[in-house]
Protein backbone atom coordinates (compact mmCIF):
# COMPACT_ATOMS: atom_id res chain seq x y z
CA UNK A 1 0.00 0.00 0.00
CA UNK A 2 1.51 3.18 -0.64
CA UNK A 3 1.99 5.66 1.99
CA UNK A 4 2.83 9.28 2.16
CA UNK A 5 5.73 10.42 4.07
CA UNK A 6 4.05 9.14 6.89
CA UNK A 7 1.69 5.88 6.51
CA UNK A 8 -1.81 6.30 8.04
CA UNK A 9 -2.26 2.10 8.75
CA UNK A 10 0.44 0.91 7.24
CA UNK A 11 0.94 -1.91 5.25
CA UNK A 12 -2.34 -2.76 7.16
CA UNK A 13 -4.43 -0.05 5.67
CA UNK A 14 -7.63 -0.43 3.32
CA UNK A 15 -9.14 -3.32 4.31
CA UNK A 16 -9.30 -3.39 8.59
CA UNK A 17 -13.36 -3.40 7.93
CA UNK A 18 -13.36 -6.84 5.67
CA UNK A 19 -16.09 -9.19 6.31
CA UNK A 20 -15.64 -12.27 8.33
CA UNK A 21 -13.78 -14.37 5.80
CA UNK A 22 -16.27 -17.63 4.88
CA UNK A 23 -15.31 -20.92 5.13
CA UNK A 24 -13.47 -22.63 2.16
CA UNK A 25 -15.97 -25.96 0.81
CA UNK A 26 -13.36 -28.58 -0.61
CA UNK A 27 -15.45 -30.97 -1.44
CA UNK A 28 -15.87 -34.73 -0.35
CA UNK A 29 -12.74 -36.63 -1.49
CA UNK A 30 -10.07 -35.62 0.96
CA UNK A 31 -9.69 -33.49 3.53
CA UNK A 32 -8.62 -30.83 1.50
CA UNK A 33 -10.75 -31.68 -1.71
CA UNK A 34 -8.71 -33.43 -4.05
CA UNK A 35 -8.04 -37.35 -4.29
CA UNK A 36 -4.80 -38.68 -4.66
CA UNK A 37 -5.26 -39.25 -8.77
CA UNK A 38 -6.07 -35.80 -9.07
CA UNK A 39 -2.69 -34.95 -6.71
CA UNK A 40 -0.65 -36.84 -8.72
CA UNK A 41 -1.84 -35.77 -12.17
CA UNK A 42 -1.32 -32.75 -10.84
CA UNK A 43 2.46 -33.10 -10.53
CA UNK A 44 2.32 -33.56 -6.90
CA UNK A 45 5.42 -35.11 -5.09
CA UNK A 46 4.53 -38.59 -3.93
CA UNK A 47 5.15 -39.38 -0.35
CA UNK A 48 3.69 -40.06 3.13
CA UNK A 49 2.94 -36.98 4.60
CA UNK A 50 5.30 -35.86 6.89
CA UNK A 51 4.93 -35.56 10.81
CA UNK A 52 5.49 -31.77 11.22
CA UNK A 53 9.05 -30.89 13.58
CA UNK A 54 8.04 -28.04 16.14
CA UNK A 55 10.01 -25.08 16.30
CA UNK A 56 11.12 -23.31 19.39
CA UNK A 57 12.38 -19.34 19.57
CA UNK A 58 15.47 -18.19 20.99
CA UNK A 59 16.28 -14.71 20.91
CA UNK A 60 19.44 -13.27 18.82
CA UNK A 61 19.79 -9.34 19.80
CA UNK A 62 18.05 -6.15 18.90
CA UNK A 63 18.04 -4.02 16.03
CA UNK A 64 19.00 -0.38 16.27
CA UNK A 65 15.55 0.48 15.36
CA UNK A 66 12.44 -0.66 15.14
CA UNK A 67 11.17 -2.15 11.54
CA UNK A 68 8.80 -4.23 9.96
CA UNK A 69 7.59 -4.94 6.68
CA UNK A 70 10.94 -5.09 4.99
CA UNK A 71 11.85 -6.67 2.23
CA UNK A 72 14.72 -9.08 2.64
CA UNK A 73 17.12 -11.95 1.25
CA UNK A 74 19.17 -14.72 2.59
CA UNK A 75 23.08 -13.80 1.51
CA UNK A 76 25.84 -16.31 1.80
CA UNK A 77 27.81 -16.87 4.87
CA UNK A 78 25.33 -16.63 7.09
CA UNK A 79 24.24 -13.47 6.34
CA UNK A 80 20.66 -11.86 4.96
CA UNK A 81 19.40 -8.42 4.15
CA UNK A 82 16.79 -6.28 4.96
CA UNK A 83 15.86 -3.45 2.26
CA UNK A 84 12.80 -0.34 3.02
CA UNK A 85 10.31 -1.01 5.52
CA UNK A 86 8.24 0.96 7.52
CA UNK A 87 9.90 2.39 11.21
CA UNK A 88 8.50 2.50 14.72
CA UNK A 89 6.66 5.80 13.72
CA UNK A 90 4.74 4.20 10.69
CA UNK A 91 7.46 6.27 9.01
CA UNK A 92 9.12 4.47 5.30
CA UNK A 93 12.86 4.37 5.31
CA UNK A 94 15.07 3.72 2.67
CA UNK A 95 17.90 2.00 5.11
CA UNK A 96 19.62 -1.36 4.42
CA UNK A 97 20.76 -3.62 6.90
CA UNK A 98 23.09 -6.61 6.56
CA UNK A 99 23.61 -9.25 9.29
CA UNK A 100 23.95 -12.36 9.99
CA UNK A 101 22.73 -14.38 13.69
CA UNK A 102 24.79 -11.97 15.66
CA UNK A 103 24.37 -8.27 14.49
CA UNK A 104 23.56 -5.53 12.35
CA UNK A 105 27.47 -6.00 9.76
CA UNK A 106 26.73 -2.88 8.10
CA UNK A 107 24.57 -0.55 6.47
CA UNK A 108 23.23 1.05 3.13
CA UNK A 109 20.62 2.78 1.67
CA UNK A 110 17.99 2.52 -1.56
CA UNK A 111 17.60 5.39 -3.96
CA UNK A 112 14.25 6.36 -1.95
CA UNK A 113 12.28 5.11 1.25
CA UNK A 114 9.74 2.47 0.17
CA UNK A 115 7.97 -0.60 1.76
CA UNK A 116 5.42 -2.88 0.36
CA UNK A 117 8.43 -4.76 -1.62
CA UNK A 118 9.92 -8.18 -1.57
CA UNK A 119 13.16 -9.61 -2.66
CA UNK A 120 15.21 -11.84 -4.14
CA UNK A 121 18.94 -13.42 -4.35
CA UNK A 122 19.51 -13.72 -8.00
CA UNK A 123 22.99 -14.19 -9.15
CA UNK A 124 24.68 -13.07 -5.82
CA UNK A 125 22.66 -9.69 -6.41
CA UNK A 126 19.73 -8.49 -4.81
CA UNK A 127 16.07 -7.68 -6.54
CA UNK A 128 13.73 -5.62 -5.21
CA UNK A 129 10.44 -5.61 -6.67
CA UNK A 130 7.53 -2.85 -6.79
CA UNK A 131 6.78 -1.41 -3.18
CA UNK A 132 4.94 1.50 -1.80
CA UNK A 133 6.06 5.00 -0.66
CA UNK A 134 3.45 8.10 -1.81
CA UNK A 135 2.07 6.08 -5.08
CA UNK A 136 2.74 2.27 -6.02
CA UNK A 137 6.04 1.60 -7.61
CA UNK A 138 6.90 -0.23 -10.81
CA UNK A 139 10.72 -0.39 -10.15
CA UNK A 140 13.02 -3.58 -9.70
CA UNK A 141 16.38 -2.24 -8.33
CA UNK A 142 19.14 -4.24 -7.68
CA UNK A 143 21.46 -3.90 -5.04
CA UNK A 144 24.98 -5.61 -5.04
CA UNK A 145 26.16 -6.26 -1.37
CA UNK A 146 29.49 -6.77 -2.88
CA UNK A 147 29.81 -3.43 -3.74
CA UNK A 148 27.19 -1.20 -1.48
CA UNK A 149 25.60 0.15 -4.81
CA UNK A 150 22.18 0.03 -5.77
CA UNK A 151 20.87 0.15 -9.74
CA UNK A 152 17.04 0.27 -11.58
CA UNK A 153 17.91 -2.88 -13.94
CA UNK A 154 13.94 -3.00 -15.13
CA UNK A 155 10.41 -2.19 -14.39
CA UNK A 156 7.46 -4.39 -13.98
CA UNK A 157 4.45 -4.17 -16.48
CA UNK A 158 1.76 -2.74 -13.66
CA UNK A 159 3.22 -0.72 -10.68
CA UNK A 160 2.27 -2.92 -7.89
CA UNK A 161 3.20 -2.93 -3.85
CA UNK A 162 1.75 -5.22 -1.46
CA UNK A 163 3.74 -8.48 -3.05
CA UNK A 164 5.26 -11.23 -2.40
CA UNK A 165 8.13 -13.33 -3.83
CA UNK A 166 9.65 -16.05 -4.05
CA UNK A 167 13.11 -17.71 -6.06
CA UNK A 168 13.48 -20.74 -7.64
CA UNK A 169 16.82 -21.22 -10.33
CA UNK A 170 17.56 -17.97 -11.67
CA UNK A 171 14.30 -16.64 -11.95
CA UNK A 172 11.93 -14.67 -9.23
CA UNK A 173 8.45 -15.05 -8.87
CA UNK A 174 5.94 -12.06 -7.99
CA UNK A 175 3.18 -13.08 -6.81
CA UNK A 176 -0.06 -10.88 -6.36
CA UNK A 177 -0.26 -7.44 -5.13
CA UNK A 178 -2.00 -4.04 -5.57
CA UNK A 179 -1.09 -1.52 -8.33
CA UNK A 180 -3.28 1.52 -6.34
CA UNK A 181 -6.96 0.46 -7.71
CA UNK A 182 -7.03 -3.50 -8.38
CA UNK A 183 -5.87 -6.70 -6.17
CA UNK A 184 -3.90 -8.60 -8.51
CA UNK A 185 -4.06 -12.17 -9.27
CA UNK A 186 -1.03 -12.51 -11.66
CA UNK A 187 2.29 -15.12 -10.61
CA UNK A 188 5.06 -13.06 -12.58
CA UNK A 189 8.02 -14.38 -13.36
CA UNK A 190 11.55 -12.24 -13.86
CA UNK A 191 15.00 -13.30 -15.05
CA UNK A 192 17.90 -10.78 -14.89
CA UNK A 193 17.76 -9.67 -18.50
CA UNK A 194 14.40 -10.54 -19.32
CA UNK A 195 10.88 -8.80 -19.49
CA UNK A 196 8.91 -9.92 -16.89
CA UNK A 197 5.86 -12.34 -17.68
CA UNK A 198 2.54 -13.47 -16.20
CA UNK A 199 3.12 -17.53 -16.17
CA UNK A 200 0.15 -18.35 -14.24
CA UNK A 201 -2.44 -16.68 -11.64
CA UNK A 202 -4.38 -17.56 -8.66
CA UNK A 203 -7.94 -17.47 -8.51
CA UNK A 204 -8.55 -14.36 -6.88
CA UNK A 205 -6.92 -11.49 -6.50
CA UNK A 206 -4.57 -10.89 -3.28
CA UNK A 207 -2.21 -8.82 -1.35
CA UNK A 208 -0.02 -9.59 1.41
CA UNK A 209 0.19 -13.21 0.69
CA UNK A 210 2.65 -15.68 2.00
CA UNK A 211 4.82 -17.48 -0.88
CA UNK A 212 7.98 -20.30 -0.48
CA UNK A 213 9.55 -22.60 -2.86
CA UNK A 214 9.04 -26.29 -2.30
CA UNK A 215 10.16 -28.78 -4.26
CA UNK A 216 8.22 -28.20 -8.11
CA UNK A 217 6.22 -25.64 -6.67
CA UNK A 218 5.30 -22.49 -4.79
CA UNK A 219 3.20 -22.54 -2.52
CA UNK A 220 0.53 -19.36 -1.54
CA UNK A 221 -0.96 -19.05 1.69
CA UNK A 222 -3.45 -16.72 2.92
CA UNK A 223 -3.22 -13.13 1.80
CA UNK A 224 -6.61 -10.76 1.77
CA UNK A 225 -8.59 -11.06 -1.09
CA UNK A 226 -11.51 -7.85 -2.25
CA UNK A 227 -14.12 -9.34 0.56
CA UNK A 228 -11.79 -10.92 2.82
CA UNK A 229 -8.54 -12.49 4.45
CA UNK A 230 -7.99 -15.88 3.03
CA UNK A 231 -7.48 -19.42 4.23
CA UNK A 232 -6.63 -20.86 1.34
CA UNK A 233 -3.34 -22.56 0.38
CA UNK A 234 -2.63 -22.66 -3.47
CA UNK A 235 0.37 -24.32 -5.22
CA UNK A 236 0.99 -23.21 -8.38
CA UNK A 237 3.85 -25.48 -10.35
CA UNK A 238 6.89 -24.21 -11.81
CA UNK A 239 6.88 -26.54 -14.61
CA UNK A 240 3.26 -26.87 -15.81
CA UNK A 241 1.86 -23.69 -14.03
CA UNK A 242 -0.98 -25.05 -13.23
CA UNK A 243 -2.12 -23.37 -10.18
CA UNK A 244 -4.73 -25.54 -7.78
CA UNK A 245 -5.92 -24.94 -4.05
CA UNK A 246 -4.15 -28.32 -2.35
CA UNK A 247 -5.82 -26.98 1.42
CA UNK A 248 -7.38 -24.66 4.22
CA UNK A 249 -5.87 -23.09 7.23
CA UNK A 250 -6.62 -23.11 10.86
CA UNK A 251 -7.28 -19.36 10.64
CA UNK A 252 -7.41 -16.80 7.67
CA UNK A 253 -4.30 -15.16 7.75
CA UNK A 254 -2.46 -12.15 5.71
CA UNK A 255 0.59 -10.02 6.47
CA UNK A 256 2.28 -13.79 7.37
CA UNK A 257 5.58 -15.47 5.89
CA UNK A 258 6.14 -18.23 5.22
CA UNK A 259 9.41 -20.54 4.28
CA UNK A 260 10.45 -24.10 3.81
CA UNK A 261 12.87 -26.09 6.18
CA UNK A 262 13.55 -29.94 5.05
CA UNK A 263 10.68 -30.82 3.64
CA UNK A 264 8.39 -28.76 5.50
CA UNK A 265 6.92 -25.06 4.76
CA UNK A 266 5.91 -23.56 7.96
CA UNK A 267 3.81 -20.35 8.20
CA UNK A 268 5.16 -18.09 10.79
CA UNK A 269 2.99 -15.36 12.71
CA UNK A 270 0.72 -13.03 10.66
CA UNK A 271 -2.98 -11.76 11.43
CA UNK A 272 -6.31 -11.56 10.67
CA UNK A 273 -7.75 -8.61 9.04
CA UNK A 274 -7.53 -6.06 11.99
CA UNK A 275 -4.54 -4.02 12.20
CA UNK A 276 -4.38 -6.03 15.70
CA UNK A 277 -5.25 -9.03 14.77
CA UNK A 278 -1.96 -10.31 14.88
CA UNK A 279 -0.95 -13.94 15.67
CA UNK A 280 2.34 -15.63 17.62
CA UNK A 281 1.16 -19.49 16.33
CA UNK A 282 3.55 -21.05 13.64
CA UNK A 283 1.74 -23.74 11.59
CA UNK A 284 3.79 -26.75 9.33
CA UNK A 285 2.09 -27.12 6.25
CA UNK A 286 2.88 -30.39 4.07
CA UNK A 287 3.30 -29.49 0.41
CA UNK A 288 1.77 -32.99 -0.69
CA UNK A 289 -1.59 -32.94 1.08
CA UNK A 290 -1.89 -29.68 2.49
CA UNK A 291 -2.78 -30.20 5.70
CA UNK A 292 -1.67 -27.67 8.37
CA UNK A 293 -0.51 -28.10 11.72
CA UNK A 294 0.29 -26.75 15.04
CA UNK A 295 4.34 -26.61 15.48
CA UNK A 296 5.13 -23.74 17.98
CA UNK A 297 4.41 -19.86 18.70
CA UNK A 298 6.85 -17.38 18.55
CA UNK A 299 7.16 -15.07 21.95
CA UNK A 300 4.72 -12.32 21.15
CA UNK A 301 1.75 -11.89 18.67
CA UNK A 302 3.47 -11.03 15.15
CA UNK A 303 2.79 -9.98 11.20
CA UNK A 304 5.01 -8.22 9.05
CA UNK A 305 8.20 -9.81 9.76
CA UNK A 306 11.13 -10.93 7.82
CA UNK A 307 11.32 -14.44 8.17
CA UNK A 308 13.97 -16.68 6.45
CA UNK A 309 15.41 -19.67 6.01
CA UNK A 310 19.28 -19.68 7.29
CA UNK A 311 21.07 -22.76 7.32
CA UNK A 312 18.54 -25.35 9.93
CA UNK A 313 17.23 -22.54 11.36
CA UNK A 314 14.86 -20.09 10.69
CA UNK A 315 15.41 -15.97 11.33
CA UNK A 316 12.60 -14.14 12.44
CA UNK A 317 13.51 -10.01 12.39
CA UNK A 318 11.53 -7.14 13.10
CA UNK A 319 7.58 -7.07 12.92
CA UNK A 320 4.77 -5.87 14.08
CA UNK A 321 2.74 -6.46 17.20
CA UNK A 322 -0.55 -5.42 19.03
CA UNK A 323 1.46 -2.72 20.36
CA UNK A 324 3.98 -1.18 18.02
CA UNK A 325 6.75 -2.34 15.83
CA UNK A 326 9.55 -4.59 16.76
CA UNK A 327 13.34 -4.82 16.85
CA UNK A 328 14.06 -8.20 17.65
CA UNK A 329 15.86 -10.66 16.19
CA UNK A 330 15.49 -14.68 16.76
CA UNK A 331 15.66 -17.87 15.37
CA UNK A 332 13.26 -20.73 15.25
CA UNK A 333 14.96 -23.86 15.40
CA UNK A 334 13.62 -27.84 15.83
CA UNK A 335 12.56 -28.68 19.38
CA UNK A 336 14.88 -31.16 21.42
CA UNK A 337 12.86 -33.85 22.72
CA UNK A 338 9.90 -35.82 21.28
Amino acid sequence: MALGVAACGGASGGHSGSPAPASAGHGRTTTNGHSPSQRAAAGAPRRPAAHPVALRYHALYTLPAPLRDPAYAVLGDGRFAMLGGLDGADVSVAGIEIADLHRVLHTGALPGPQHDAQAALLGGRIYVFGGGFTTELDHILMYEPSRGQTSPVGALSVPQSDVAVAQAGDTAYVVGGFDGTNYLDTIVAWSPGRRPRVVGRVPVGLRYAAVTIAGSGLYVLGGVTPAQTSDAIYRFDLATHRVRRIGTLPHATEHANAVTLGSTIYLVGGRGPGDTDQTSAIYAVDPLTGRARPAGHLPRPTSDAAVMTLGPAIVVAGGQSPTGTLAGVGELAPAAGP
